[in-house]
C-alpha cells in the first residue's frame, strides 16, 4: 500500500530559473517605463512644449534624444542579457545595472507639482519595486556547491 505524504494539487508549479525571473522583471520594468512616458504626454502642456522644442528644461536636440534613447536601450538589453548571460557575469550586471537605475527612476519626479504626485508616486515605487526584485534575485541567486575533490593518493596502493 502506497502512503501519500502531500496533498494533490490541481496545477504542478515547477522552480522557474533565475534568468527568467530576470527577464520577467525588467520586461514588466520596460511595459511600466515606456508607458509611464507615454501617459506623461498626456499631462497639459508637454505636447505643447515638446512642439515648441523642450523637454522639460532640455533643447529637444540630437543629444538629448540619443540620450532618451540610451535610458530606454539598456532595461530593453537587460531582458535579453539576463536569459543569454553566464550566471557570475549576469549576476554582477543586473545588480549593477538595476543599483544605477533606482536612482534614475527616484529623479524623474524632480521639479514636478504636488498635483501630479500620485502619478509619480506610483509609478516611480513599481519601477523601484521591480528593481528591487531584480536586486534581491540577483544577489541570492543559488550556488551550487562545490564537489570536493579526494585526496592525491586516494586509489593508489601502497
Amino acid at each position: 500500500m502506497t502512503i501519500r505524504t502531500k496533498s494533490p494539487t490541481p496545477l504542478d508549479n515547477p522552480p522557474i530559473p533565475v534568468q527568467a525571473k530576470l527577464a520577467a522583471a525588467w520586461t514588466s520594468f520596460m511595459f511600466l517605463y515606456i508607458y509611464v512616458d507615454y501617459f506623461h504626454l498626456y499631462k497639459p502642456g508637454t505636447v505643447n512644449g515638446i512642439l515648441a522644442g523642450a523637454v522639460f528644461e532640455f533643447d529637444v536636440s540630437p543629444t538629448l534624444l540619443t540620450m532618451m534613447l540610451a535610458s530606454v536601450t539598456i532595461p530593453a538589453l537587460m531582458v535579453m542579457l539576463s536569459i543569454t548571460l553566464p550566471a557570475r557575469v549576469n549576476r554582477v550586471t543586473n545588480l549593477v545595472v538595476a543599483s544605477l537605475y533606482i536612482p534614475y527612476s527616484v529623479v524623474n519626479a524632480a521639479g514636478e507639482s504636488w498635483d501630479w504626485a500620485s502619478f509619480y508616486g506610483l509609478s516611480i515605487g513599481i519601477e523601484v519595486l521591480l528593481l528591487a526584485f531584480v536586486l534581491r534575485s540577483a544577489w541570492t541567486w543559488p550556488r551550487t556547491t562545490a564537489v570536493p575533490a579526494a585526496p592525491a593518493t586516494a586509489g593508489l596502493r601502497p
